[in-house]
């Protein structure tokens, strides 16, 4: 009924007459399902308010944390013909046993003898060196004698020079007398030949006067010659020194310069000698590398030269290993939105490929079979072709190992665990599509103190 009247009838009604009635009342089942949608939105709500781990998922791939450690090829350093195996795949090897034999293959490597017969040749540059040495230093003995002896000349010819000057002294003196007596005999004469005219002396006497006067004319022109003569031997032994000065230094000149040459050879063939030495220091040293041995303890993965009698290039690779000792850690690769929330430090949950993990992303304390680590280092670049920086993560030392049985290349799943927020945050946070902590992290930034930024590998 309607009950659009005014007048009701139901007080007149008796509900325990019509048994319809009773028909008209909810079913159980309808009222079971009220409670459980009330319960249901009542428990979402609940859940809502309750503490969420924010967190970063990535993929990666076990590494280890030290680059000796990871697999590595061994090169041939030399060019050479594969002759023996001393090992096989799979096998362990310790750092100096030998994996590899080569025989040379360059026709300039051929002797047998090289390193014997350069080193002859050593030898024979160093008695040349010795004997230029020796050389230079007679050089050097004759260029002494030769001063020695221009001094000893230079003396003689200054004494001659002195003992020429005194004879030029002496000389001159006799020419100032022998002149004096030619003018006293020519006056004598003179007088002579007035007492002649007058009748005084005799013509005997006049021509003694006029004897004398020529033979003291005759001594004054030998006086004067000699004189000449010994101006002469003095200039000559003036010249003589000059002489023997420029003789000498001649002399001199070429043996310095004999010297020099005999230097220049000398510094040579020790130019020669170094060039020898090195020569041999290299033979030997190449004959070295024809064994080509294990640098670290390894395992020997696989042969990349196969067979005997195949040859193989400088730096050529001929086998890979895997180090026997590496300590373990994870790569993974995040997107440059979640770069700037990454630390030094930072606690990575990680899932290797193989271990069976229960993983709840954001509790996780009730996660399964999950191993923590540590991030020790940030790259400054994008590393990878989808536009991604690679993170490398060690292992916890306050946690669980990892497992043992793990190898570099496979598989892991990493989860960065940041801050705590509600799950309707999270919700609200991943609806929008922003960023993890974005409006927590520019609401307290006031509030922060001012401290140094700590060292991290991301500026």
């Amino acid at each position: 009924m309607l009950n659009v009247s005014s007048n009701s009838i139901q007080q007149r009604l008796s509900k325990d007459k019509i048994k319809a009635l009773d028909n008209l009342n909810l079913s159980p089942a309808n009222k079971m399902f009220t409670r459980w949608l009330w319960g249901t939105m009542i428990f979402i709500v609940i859940l809502c308010f309750l503490p969420w781990t924010q967190n970063i998922q990535s993929k990666g791939k076990v590494t280890t944390l030290n680059p000796d450690h990871r697999p590595q090829t061994i090169h041939s350093t030399i060019a050479g013909r594969v002759e023996k195996w001393y090992v096989q795949e799979g096998q362990l090897v310790e750092k100096g046993d030998t994996i590899l034999f080569l025989s040379e293959i360059k026709a300039e490597y051929f002797d047998t003898q090289l390193v014997d017969r350069t080193n002859d040749q050593v030898r024979a540059k160093e008695d040349a060196v010795v004997a230029y040495g020796n050389k230079a230093q007679a050089l050097n003995d004759q260029m002494a004698n030769m001063r020695e002896e221009l001094t000893l000349k230079r003396a003689q010819l200054r004494n001659k020079i002195t003992q020429g000057q005194l004879k030029i002294t002496s000389d001159s003196i006799a020419a100032i007398q022998a002149d004096i007596d030619y003018q006293i005999a020519v006056r004598q004469f003179q007088r002579e030949d007035t007492l002649y005219k007058q009748g005084i002396k005799t013509l005997t006497q006049l021509e003694g006067k006029r004897l004398k006067v020529q033979e003291t004319q005759a001594k004054q022109v030998a006086a004067f010659n000699k004189l000449a003569t010994s101006s002469n031997e003095m200039e000559n032994a003036m010249l003589q020194l000059n002489q023997i000065e420029f003789e000498y230094g001649q002399k001199l000149a070429k043996a310095t310069s004999d010297r020099f040459s005999t230097l220049s050879q000398q510094f040579d063939t020790e130019a020669n000698v170094n060039k020898l030495r090195i020569a041999s220091s290299n033979y030997a040293r190449r004959a070295d590398f024809y064994y080509i041995i294990a640098p670290q303890d390894a395992y020997i993965t696989k042969a990349i030269v196969n067979g005997i009698g195949e040859t193989v290039k400088e730096g050529e690779a001929v086998v890979s290993i895997m180090p026997a000792k590496f300590n373990l850690a994870v790569e993974m690769f995040v997107t440059p939105m979640d770069l700037p929330l990454l630390q030094l430090g930072e606690t990575v949950r990680i899932q290797f490929d193989g271990w069976p993990a229960i993983v709840f992303a954001g509790w996780p304390d009730v996660s399964f079979g999950t191993f923590t680590g540590k991030v020790v280092a940030i790259d400054n670049m994008i590393t990878t072709k989808d536009s991604k920086y690679r993170v490398l993560v060690s292992p916890d030392d306050s946690d669980k190992e990892w497992p043992k049985a793990l190898r570099p290349g496979s598989g892991a799943w990493a989860i960065t665990l940041l801050n705590d927020v509600p799950i309707w945050y999270e919700v609200w946070r991943q609806l929008n599509g922003f960023p993890p902590d974005y409006y927590y992290q520019e609401e307290m930034e006031d509030d922060m103190p001012k401290l140094k930024a700590p060292l991290k590998s991301v500026k």
